[in-house]
This record gives structure tokens, sequence and C-alpha cells, in this order.
């Protein structure tokens, strides 16, 4: 099994696929390496695809227990180090996108491209151009209520009500990937992850490569409108919304998100 010992205690899984251009997929809070299944075997018949689990996230391991999203970009470039990997391309579902994001920031020049799917990173939402804090604090309420609802009925918000009625297949096995990734308190991850968006939109300026910033329009985890903004805000952003998907356009219409982002990175 390829694990990668990090300097703190930490091992990173990891898979590589394909050849050619390097393609880094971060994954979600509700994942692992797994939940690219329905993308590496697309894209690898034209990039080298990576898929990794990040700490904490099993197979990989974090001493602590209870990772740190801050030390996710560092994990990244040691994996890429180990992989001898100068360039890349990045997707980011939900919480990849703080991976990704931080990444892309901190090594602008080694990000050829990037696509953040449900996600505005470590991007500070009240300072993206195009919402107003009414408007933000309106879906917030909105959102958590929807939230409460699904959890009561025995769905994850991550997958949402139409994937569970339409797709139940797919509804079920997102489900059982989430049981195996990760044992601590996602929540208390989730509050670490939301005290991380920091970033201003000024900072965005200096990300010249292309971004696809996709968002399904009925995702209640992220706002929508912020996916938007981020691209706006972004020099080479460009917006594209999932209308009747949730918070996992990646898992939930595949058939559009893979020629989409194939497209997307080729160019």
């Amino acid at each position: 099994m390829p694990l990668l010992s990090l300097k703190d205690g930490a091992r990173l899984y990891y898979e590589v696929h394909g050849k050619g251009p390097a393609v880094a997929f971060a994954h979600g809070l509700g994942g692992n390496h797994l939940s690219w299944w329905q993308q590496v075997p697309v894209l690898a018949r034209h990039f080298t695809c990576i898929a990794f689990a990040h700490r904490g996230f099993a197979p990989s391991h974090d001493p602590a227990g209870m990772p740190d999203p801050a030390r996710y970009a560092d994990d990244l470039e040691a994996l890429l180090g180990h992989l001898e990997v100068e360039y890349v391309r990045l997707v980011g579902q939900s919480m990849g996108g703080w991976t990704a994001l931080d990444f892309a920031l901190r090594h602008p020049a080694r990000v050829k491209a990037l696509v953040m799917s449900a996600t505005i990173g470590t991007a500070d939402p009240a300072r993206l151009p195009g919402t107003t804090a009414q408007e933000r604090s309106r879906w917030e309420d909105w959102a958590r209520g929807e939230q409460a609802r699904l959890k009561g009925a025995g769905l994850y918000p991550a997958t949402g009500e139409r994937m569970a009625r339409e797709q139940p297949q797919l509804h079920h096995l997102y489900q059982q990937i989430g049981r195996l990734a990760a044992d601590f308190d996602r929540e208390a991850m989730r509050k670490r992850l939301w005290a991380r968006r920091t970033v201003p939109a000024e900072a965005l300026a200096a990300l010249r490569h292309p971004v696809l910033c996709l968002a399904g329009l009925e995702d209640v985890v992220i706002n929508p409108a912020l996916v938007k903004a981020l691209a706006g805000a972004l020099p080479a952003g460009r917006f594209e919304p999932f209308p009747e998907t949730g918070h996992s356009p990646y898992f939930e219409r595949a058939g559009r998100f893979n020629p989409m982002v194939l497209e997307f990175l080729a160019a």
C-alpha cells in the first residue's frame, strides 16, 4: 500500500493512474481517495491522475487524531515532491478546495489550472465581491434548517435529498465511503475549516492561471452564490452552475462533470 511518511509522523495514502500531465484530486470532508472513482478512469486516459486521502482520512493517518487543515497544502507539496511532479493541475471538492487554493496561492507558478467544485476554499466570503451580508446571512439561515431536516431524515447534506431519491445507489455508496474515511468529529473539523476562510479577494489576483468554479444550485453546504463570486474575483475565473444538483456535482452528475473538467484541463 503506497504510504508517504511525513516529518511529523503522519502517513499519506495515494494512488497514481494513467500517463501524461499531472492532475491531483483533493477530496471533501465526506470522502477520501475513493471519492474520485468516476473521474480517475476517464481522466487517466489523458493525464497522470494522483488521488490521495488527506491526513486523518483512512487509509491515511494523522498522529494528532484530529487533522489540521493548515497542513494540507504542505502535505500536497510533499506528495508532489515524492512523485517528482513539478507542474500540476488541481481538482478540489469542498474541503479539498482549502488544499487546492492554499497550494495555488503558495506556488502559483506550479499550477497550470485549478478546478474548485462546491467550494471557495480559504477565501473570505465577506470580502468576495458579488454578495451582501444580508444575502449571505439569509442563505446560511436557510441552509442550517435544510441540513437539520436532511439529517433528521437520515440523509447526508453533502448528497442531499435529490440524490437519495433519484440515485439511491450513489447515495448509499457516498455514505459507505464517508464511514470508511474518518472517525473524528467532523463538525469540529468543519469549524477549523471555516476559521481558515481569511484570504482577501485582493490576494486572488496572483492566480493568473485558469480556474473553473462549479456549484450545485441545490447545495446546502456551500452557498453557490459564493462560488460564483469567487470566479468573479479571479483574473481567469469561470463559473459553471449545475441545476438540480446538491453539494457533490462530481459524484451526482459525473456525466456532465467529467467532460467539462476534461476539456478545461486539456485546454
